[in-house]
Order: C-alpha cells, then structure tokens, then sequence
C-alpha cells in the first residue's frame, strides 16, 4: 500500500475519472488491501482510502480513538473504522451494545429508523447488517461487529440505485477479522 503522503495525488487522479464508467472498467480497479490498526482487520476498497484518527469519550468519559479509512469513489462512499473500546463501556453483553449503535445511527436516517436489520456471526464474532434511507434519497448500508472489546463497522453510502454495486458486494465480502 503506498503511503498516505501520496494520497493527494491519487484522489486528484479518481475525481478526473469520467463519472460513468462501464461495469468492465469498474471491475479493473485497482484495490487495496486497508489493514486496521494491530491486525484487527481487513477490507478491500475500490482505491486508496484517507485515513484519520478520531480521538472520542465513551459516555463514561474515558478517552479512546476510532481509525477511520474513508474513500469516495464515483458516486459511492465506503468508510472502514475501527476502536478498541474502553473497559467503562459494557462488552460483555455484545448485542445490547450493538442495539445502542444502530439506535444511534438511525437517528440521522430518514424516518429515524433502519429499512432492515439482519443479526448474524461475522467469522465467529456478533454482527448486525442493516439498511436505511438517508435524506436526500442515498442509502446507508452498515455492518458493524463486535469481537470482544473490538469495534469494527463498514458503512457504505450511495444512491438507492447503486446499492447492490460489485464495488459495494465486494467491499462487503471482503472483511476479514484479524487477531
């Protein structure tokens, strides 16, 4: 993966690539292997994602950082994160946890909830797949995964239209939990 120092020049490269692109020219891409920070994860995006650390409080006030690798590509955002959450908040139980996270996503989704929500194992670990419409018709499509104290969510954001994408199937495919 080449350095984020160079990551100027690589967006300035895909905001010139034409807007339509034929499935054919899609597919040849180059992707990127994003690894999370420790191992904790990787994902394949269509292109170099910008990576950022977010420094937050859990509500108990202890402070922790997500890893944010965001990208936009065409007219789709996908963005990978990850935090190793604080001992203050409650693991333990990992559904409930993921319950306050949909809960508080769906906030900012038209109506305030999701379209769907799908509670499942992702390679042994409790996840939740859900689907929502977000104001101004682009649909928001998160997994979000809990394996013990660790914290990883892929969000992907498009026109209703592009929802089922290669790029956003593969995004999603792609994820495999590191150690």
């Amino acid at each position: 993966m080449r350095s984020f120092a160079s990551l100027g020049t690589t967006r300035r490269m895909f905001v010139c690539l034409p807007l339509l692109m034929t499935s054919s020219v899609a597919a040849q891409s180059t992707w990127y292997a994003v690894r999370g920070p420790g191992n904790a994860f990787v994902v394949d995006m269509p292109g170099e994602p910008v990576y950022k650390v977010i420094d937050t409080r859990s509500p108990g006030g202890a402070s922790f950082a997500y890893h944010s690798y965001s990208l936009e590509y065409r007219r789709l955002s996908f963005v990978a994160q990850t935090a190793l959450l604080p001992p203050d908040i409650d693991a333990r139980q990992p559904r409930p946890y993921l319950q306050s996270v949909l809960d508080d996503r769906a906030q900012r989704l038209a109506g305030g909830k999701w379209a769907s929500v799908e509670w499942r194992d992702v390679q042994g670990a409790p996840a939740v797949d859900s689907m929502g419409s977000v104001p101004g018709g682009t649909v928001l499509r998160q997994l979000v995964i809990l394996k013990g104290r660790r914290f990883v969510s892929l969000a992907y954001l498009a026109p209703a239209d592009t929802l089922r994408t290669p790029e956003a199937e593969r995004f999603f495919k792609s994820m495999r939990l590191g150690t």
